[in-house]
């Protein structure tokens, strides 16, 4: 019974699908700047933590638009913690070209993105598409 038991608790691991972190998804940046805005998508990277690439940029009109940062990481090392809070993370603003230590905070469907450098700081609030 026991090894019963065990055989299909071990099963059930392998049978389960992995549960999605719940800043997965498709998220919309506020502008930059320049009026720019884009799309990141936020998945787990390969070492667990979470991690973002733009996959789409807009100008301040919502025309899509060509762009060298397109799978550029935005996002980077997230830490999940309680409560949808994310901590120890850099993001990378392409409008200064600078990389901040970040974290997030999920609030249903927004995702605030706070950062900062040598005592300069940012927040925004981005949106979720999917």
């Amino acid at each position: 019974m026991r090894k019963t038991t065990l055989a299909a608790a071990l099963l059930s691991l392998f049978t389960m699908p992995a549960l999605a972190d719940p800043a997965h998804g498709i998220w919309k940046t506020k502008p930059d700047d320049n009026g720019n805005f884009g799309h990141v998508r936020m998945q787990t990277c390969s070492n667990g933590k979470i991690c973002g690439g733009l996959i789409a940029a807009f100008d301040g009109s919502g025309q899509q638009m060509e762009s060298p940062n397109i799978g550029r990481a935005i996002v980077w090392d997230m830490e999940p913690q309680s409560g949808g809070e994310y901590r120890n993370g850099k993001v990378w603003a392409p409008d200064r070209d600078r990389t901040y230590n970040s974290r997030m905070e999920l609030r249903g469907n927004t995702l605030g993105v706070s950062g900062c450098v040598l005592g300069i700081c940012r927040e925004q609030e981005w949106t979720r598409l999917q």
